[in-house]
């Protein structure tokens, strides 16, 4: 049987299926209100709004999650860690850090997949500034959060972000890739570089059935490892949605309260979540007065600085690097806060 053969059918129940997800999706707030009907709170109390929310965004944004991780996992088949080093290896800086920041957006690699990657593309040629752009882009804009940023806030924030993203790791990577520190890396890993990189094996031709069992096998990992932070976000996102009074957030993350960009940084590092988790939260925020900026570095701050990583990191990097890295994503992250905070 012929590889189109194979494929056919694959190919014919994906099309049903998005036909059906169309259908879903299309019909969600309809069945949202419905549901909230039958539940017999009423819609004008805090309950009823915080209800509201939390019954439209949860199943909108698994939606939204679900086919969008899907067809990532189909494009990694075609981009492996083999093929991102190999694409990367022997890059300089510049263009070097433009391409492996876009690559970390088509790569999103989970941070527990940081250390085998670093040493990887260490041990191909790629220079160290150049890897810390990927490292930084791969986190922080990677399709959880482009997907959660365009169902709950619209494809213009979902844009800024995405273009912020980028901007911060592939500066960062410069700066850091100028700065010269290879001396700060551990020294086991410094003397990897000199050893012969491990030859990949070349990947047999993929049938569009495959890619499509990948793309599914994704979903799994992806979402099945974030539903729980997304239900528990919409759900923080529905309290604050329904109890907080309006612009109460302005108080305290306005865009004239000149310390809200730093403490919201501050306060991001330390804490343990992903985009999931985060993204609804920051939806809420923005609704009762939040600074845009000040969201945005919030958010960045949380995903691309979580004390978890730095921890991870450790096992790689020297103290110094290690302080270097934060304390250059960290001053990227306020820029972006200030500057958005002045201009919008």
């Amino acid at each position: 049987m012929s590889a189109k053969e194979t494929s056919a059918p694959w190919l014919a129940g994906t099309a049903l299926a998005i036909a059906a997800w169309w259908l879903a999706y299309g019909h969600l707030a309809a069945l949202s209100a419905a549901a909230v009907r039958l539940s017999g709170v009423d819609p004008g109390t805090p309950l009823g709004s915080a209800l509201d929310f939390f019954v439209f965004e949860s199943p909108k944004v698994l939606l939204l999650l679900a086919i969008i991780v899907f067809f990532m996992g189909i494009v990694q088949t075609f981009v492996s860690p083999e093929r991102t080093r190999a694409i990367l290896s022997g890059r300089r800086l510049g263009i070097g850090n433009v391409l492996a920041a876009g690559l970390g957006v088509v790569t999103p690699f989970c941070s527990c997949s940081a250390i085998p990657l670093f040493i990887g593309f260490l041990q191909a040629g790629v220079p160290l500034g150049v890897t810390f752009s990927f490292l930084i882009s791969a986190p922080m804009v990677n399709e959880v959060a482009l997907t959660l940023l365009f169902g709950l806030l619209g494809w213009k924030v979902a844009g800024l972000y995405l273009a912020l993203g980028l901007t911060v790791a592939v500066v960062s990577g410069l700066v850091i890739g100028h700065l010269g520190m290879e001396d700060s890396l551990e020294d086991w890993v410094r003397a990897l570089q000199h050893s012969p990189a491990s030859g990949g094996t070349s990947e047999a031709p993929r049938t569009w059935a495959e890619r499509i069992r990948a793309g599914l096998a994704h979903d799994r990992e992806i979402v099945g490892k974030v539903w729980p932070y997304i239900l528990l976000g919409v759900g923080v996102g529905a309290g604050i949605h329904g109890y907080v009074p309006q612009n109460f957030m302005a108080a305290f993350m306005g865009k004239n309260v000149w310390w809200a960009v730093p403490a919201a940084v501050l306060i991001g590092v330390p804490m343990y979540s992903n985009a999931a988790g985060i993204i609804p939260v920051v939806q809420a925020l923005l609704a009762k007065g939040a600074a845009l900026g000040t969201v945005l570095a919030f958010m960045m701050s949380v995903i691309a600085l979580s004390a978890p990583e730095m921890i991870i990191l450790r096992k790689v990097l020297k103290p110094r690097l290690i302080a270097v890295f934060a304390g250059v994503v960290a001053a990227g992250i306020l820029l972006v806060g200030y500057v958005f905070n002045a201009v919008l």
